[in-house]
């Protein structure tokens, strides 16, 4: 792949592959015999909710907010936008918001407020990844994919400008 020439990998698409199923197995457990909804921020989640969806053998549904604090940008403004809400209440259901990244938890803390006075039966957090050098909140994280350093990350569903998404595993853009 031509894009992947211009990445230096962090983690494989196997390495991923494998922490999505110890995460699905991990939300399996905690959520036997509840209504699940997988809520995935849009657009950088569509991959890794599409995989742990598979990898969770439950009945469950799968909904999408979209959300907008960076623009054109590669920090978070802070200023948080929705662009598109969810299809269906959550009122009494158990909520896993599944996002790619937790940068500096601005988006995260007005995503879970927001969920909150919607009244499901509870909200937890699955992200891939999190920086914790950029916290500016606490977020609290329940599934964890990998811990990063302060680098900004393409592939397996984040973009730089869009671009990366389609790229199989998650790395920093090459500097020539």
């Amino acid at each position: 792949m031509k894009l992947a020439a211009e990445l230096e990998p962090m983690f494989t698409a196997d390495r991923i592959a494998r922490r999505v199923e110890e995460l699905g197995a991990q939300i399996e457990r905690d959520y036997e015999g509840k209504e699940l909804v997988l809520l995935g921020v849009l657009k950088g989640s569509y991959i890794f909710i599409s995989d742990l969806a598979r990898a969770i053998d439950l009945p469950l549904s799968i909904d999408f907010i979209g959300l907008s604090s960076y623009g054109e940008a590669t920090e978070s403004s802070g200023v948080v936008k929705i662009t598109s809400d969810l299809t269906r209440p959550i009122e009494r259901k158990h909520v896993v918001i599944v996002e790619d990244i937790v940068d500096t938890g601005l988006t995260m803390r007005y995503l879970l407020d927001n969920m909150a006075t919607r009244r499901p039966a509870s909200v937890k957090l699955c992200t891939l990844l999190h920086k914790p050098s950029r916290a500016r909140t606490r977020i609290p994280i329940d599934y964890l994919g990998f811990e990063i350093e302060d680098r900004f990350v393409v592939g397996y569903g984040l973009d730089a400008n869009d671009k990366y998404r389609n790229v199989p595993f998650i790395g920093v853009l090459r500097h020539g």
